[in-house]
Order: structure tokens, then C-alpha cells, then sequence
């Protein structure tokens, strides 16, 4: 009766330490839900949730194996993730780090090409600026301001009177005249490059050939005597 009893105490503690210790066991593990495709190696439920013990392990069916727990999904990892963890490699249940983002593209340098009439910086077979081509300059080198500035080129032109000598070292003096005026207005000497193409690439074709008049002709050859300055930047 005395060994009877004893019996019965040893095992109302064994249901009572069951009673207590399951709720905290399960408490510690999440629900595994499998995706329900292929040989599942675990048992599961009518909700494809895997079936655990009170001490919360996963219960193997006859399909498990290793292979099996490594690639039956359970949503982004393999569902060994959680039942057998110890088994299934590391990098299989880690989210992949995500890619760096590309940097964002350089900004394309911008060109602008502006053609300066020579006669609006400089009266006639002159290399001075006029009054109204320093306030022309003043405008450029103000728009030169606004930008990541590369470089400023500045060609000078003539018309084909004169010597081709005389009008080359003539469209210099005026290239560098321009250059000397834009760094007194602040931009760097050395982003300004000039050159000069003397009579070179006139832009009024043969439309003069015919004229005898020297000032009639002279006045038909302004569009040969220009300044052309292109400012190369990023904004």
C-alpha cells in the first residue's frame, strides 16, 4: 500500500512538472510553416505548421534527412532553420546582404558656345575692349560663376584683310584680351585657354567677292571678325 502510494506521488509530480515546464517550452519557439511542396521532413498540421514536442523539437517524419531539412522552405528560409539548425548550413538562414546601392552618375559637364562679335569687344583692327565688350564679358564670366567650371576656350577670328601673319597674331592679341578681362573678374587663369585662328574659318562664304568698296566691305566682313568663347562646366 506504502509502495502504492509513493508510486502515485511520483507520478502526479511527473504530470505536474509536464503542466509546468510545456507552456514555457513552447512559449520559446515560433510557429515553422512550411510552403507545403515536394517531401515534407516533418509533420505537420492542417495549417502546414510542424509539429512539436513539449520540449519544442520538431517531429521527423520518414522523409527527413539532412538534404530534406535543407531545402523544404518554411516562407525565405528552409524550414531546418528552426527544427534543425545544428544541421543546416549558416549562410542558408541569413537573409543575403543587400547589394550597395550604385553611386549616383557624375553630373555631364554642360557646354555653351557663345559667339562674340569682335566688333562689339574691340573697334576695328583693334585688340582693346570696347566699354560694352567688358559688360558682354562681365555677363560671361557671371554664368561661369554658377558652374563646377572645366574650362573656358576662347578663339579669336578675323576677316581676310591684311596679311595672313598680321591677322593671325591680330586674332591672339584679342583671344588673350578676352582672358586677361575674365580672370581680372575672377575666374582662373588657368581654365581659360585661348587660340587664335587668324582669317582662317570665315563664316560669310563668298557672299563678298563682289564688293569693291573698302567700307562696304568691311561691313560685310563683320560676321568674320568674332571672338568665339565656350564655356565647358557641370552644374
Amino acid at each position: 500500500m506504502i509502495k502504492q502510494t509513493k508510486k502515485q506521488m511520483l507520478m502526479l509530480a511527473a504530470i505536474a512538472s509536464i503542466g509546468l515546464s510545456a507552456p514555457g517550452a513552447f512559449a520559446q519557439v515560433k510557429d515553422v510553416v512550411v510552403d507545403g511542396k515536394g517531401e515534407i521532413p516533418y509533420v505537420i498540421d492542417a495549417r502546414n505548421v510542424v509539429a512539436r514536442s513539449a520540449n519544442g523539437l520538431c517531429w521527423r517524419t520518414g522523409y527527413w534527412s539532412p538534404a530534406a531539412a535543407s531545402t523544404a522552405m518554411a516562407g525565405e528560409f528552409p524550414a531546418g532553420c528552426e527544427c534543425d539548425s545544428d544541421i543546416v548550413a549558416k549562410d542558408k538562414c541569413v537573409a543575403p546582404v543587400a547589394a550597395a546601392p550604385a553611386p549616383a552618375p557624375a553630373p555631364k559637364p554642360t557646354a555653351e558656345k557663345v559667339k562674340l562679335a569682335a566688333d562689339t569687344l574691340f573697334d576695328f583692327d583693334k585688340a582693346t575692349l570696347k566699354p560694352e565688350g567688358r559688360a558682354t564679358l562681365d555677363d560671361l564670366a557671371a554664368q561661369a560663376q554658377q558652374l563646377k567650371l572645366e574650362v573656358i576656350l576662347a578663339v579669336g577670328h578675323t576677316d581676310r584683310l591684311g596679311s595672313d601673319a598680321y591677322n593671325q597674331a591680330l586674332s591672339e592679341r584679342r583671344a588673350a584680351a578676352v582672358k586677361t578681362y575674365l580672370v581680372s573678374k575672377g575666374v582662373e587663369a588657368n581654365r581659360i585657354y585661348t587660340e587664335g585662328k587668324g582669317e582662317s574659318q570665315p563664316v560669310t562664304g563668298n557672299k563678298c567677292d563682289n564688293i569693291r568698296n573698302r567700307k562696304a566691305l568691311i561691313e560685310c566682313l563683320q560676321p568674320d571678325r568674332r571672338v568665339d568663347v565656350e564655356v565647358i562646366g557641370s552644374k
